[in-house]
């Protein structure tokens, strides 16, 4: 489905997964640190599940634009599966098309009440 709508996506019929696309400056963090965070955030070995958020639209994974963004998410899922007994799924593939979602989906954590900042102690709570 090309350029799906969010209630589409929420469907888990349309084979797209709800992500974000971030701009980073590699001087200020590397992209493995930035896989490293992902996979702190997640449960890494819950596949198809963010927190109480379930369905195929929610599994995780890291999709890298540029083979060294690949070898470095290679290495962070290496080093969390050394941490982990069960099998680490967060998929890893090329990025492809990003579709942002509609303006309402946008700043989704400030509308709920949760600091988006950089840095920001607090925890990303589910509303699911």
């Amino acid at each position: 489905v090309p350029a799906p709508t969010y209630e589409q996506v929420c469907s888990g019929t349309t084979g797209h997964t709800e992500a974000l696309q971030l701009l980073f400056d590699p001087s200020e963090c590397s992209y493995e640190s930035l896989c490293a965070k992902l996979l702190s955030t997640v449960d890494p070995t819950a596949r198809n599940r963010v927190g109480n958020d379930r369905g195929t639209q929610y599994r995780h994974g890291i999709y890298s634009h540029t083979p060294e963004q690949a070898e470095a998410a290679r290495r962070a899922l290496e080093l969390e599966q050394a941490k982990q007994s069960a099998p680490v799924v967060t998929e890893m593939l090329p990025a492809r098309v990003f579709y942002p979602a509609e303006n309402y989906h946008q700043r989704y954590l400030q509308k709920g009440g949760q600091n988006a900042a950089k840095n920001a102690p607090e925890k990303v709570r589910c509303y699911g």
